[in-house]
């Protein structure tokens, strides 16, 4: 064989090499199975999930969207090996029909906050008295929150507007998110004066970034009890992924996104 033709077999080789690991990474990908997440853990999980990666050399495909949306997807066939759910009773609900290995555990309790962007008329009040004054003076003009009718935080922020008896003077104002990181959205890239999501979220750098928050008492509401389950059929690296989110590195994670961990008390 020439030198040239030494040089092009391994210059073919390389590439092929290179084909491998390509084809080898694309069939992982394709693999790794599909958890259906609750959009509040947008941050939080995507955190757990690199971690899950870097230690466990096993990796997880990601979505997000709202709870009562993944229930109705989980019914209707979709291939979800885990979902973690905003409410619980979405959990039960397919356990009890028959789509789920068991009941699921409990991995954590939100909370909602006020978010007001940075220029905003509306005071960071967790109390919602200046929101409430601002619907009479007129300051203002659309409020966002994640669609009551699927969305669990949506649930939650129309509970507590109705707690400070604002509800029907706030509906003509409202813009929905189809979850509540859309409702997130709008509050705080100014389709909106603020909004009523879910404090996973705001308390991430892309969002503290961008507006500020205040807590809304927990009482004003029915708890936001959070449980994931495994699906049928979920396979080895779902239950591996599953047990891992119950471990002290995903659970340390969860308490920073502000959760309160099963054990653990709601404080105001």
């Amino acid at each position: 064989m020439t030198a040239i033709g030494r040089m092009v077999r391994r210059g073919l080789g390389a590439i092929a090499a290179a084909l491998a690991v390509l084809l080898a990474g694309a069939a992982a990908a394709a693999d790794a199975p599909l958890v259906a997440a609750a959009a509040d853990l947008r941050f939080a999980l995507s955190e757990i999930a690199e971690r899950f990666r870097r230690d466990t050399g096993a990796a997880v495909r990601l979505v997000f969207g709202s709870s009562g949306n993944f229930a109705r997807q989980i019914r209707q066939g979709a291939p979800f090996a885990v979902f973690l759910s905003a409410d619980e009773a979405y959990v039960f609900d397919l356990a009890r029909d028959g789509f789920t290995e068991d009941e699921g555990t409990l991995y954590g309790i939100g909370r909602i906050v006020l978010t007001v962007p940075r220029g905003s008329p509306l005071a960071l009040d967790g109390t919602l008295d200046d929101l409430a004054r601002a619907i009479r003076d007129g300051r203002l003009r659309r409020f966002a929150i994640a669609d009551p009718e699927h969305a669990p935080y949506g649930k939650r922020a129309e509970e507590a507007l109705r707690s400070k008896g604002i509800w029907e003077a706030i509906r003509p104002f409202l813009v929905y998110g189809e979850n509540v990181a859309q409702a997130a959205q709008f509050a705080t890239s100014g389709n909106a004066q603020g909004g009523i999501v879910a404090y996973a979220l705001a308390l991430s750098p892309q969002l503290e970034s961008l507006a500020g928050h205040a807590l809304i008492p927990a009482a004003w509401h029915a708890p936001l009890r959070q449980r994931m389950v495994r699906l049928r059929g979920a396979g080895p690296v779902a239950d591996r992924f599953y047990g891992y989110l119950q471990e002290e590195p995903a659970r340390a994670i969860f308490r920073r996104y502000g959760f309160v961990l099963p054990g653990e008390p709601v404080t105001e």
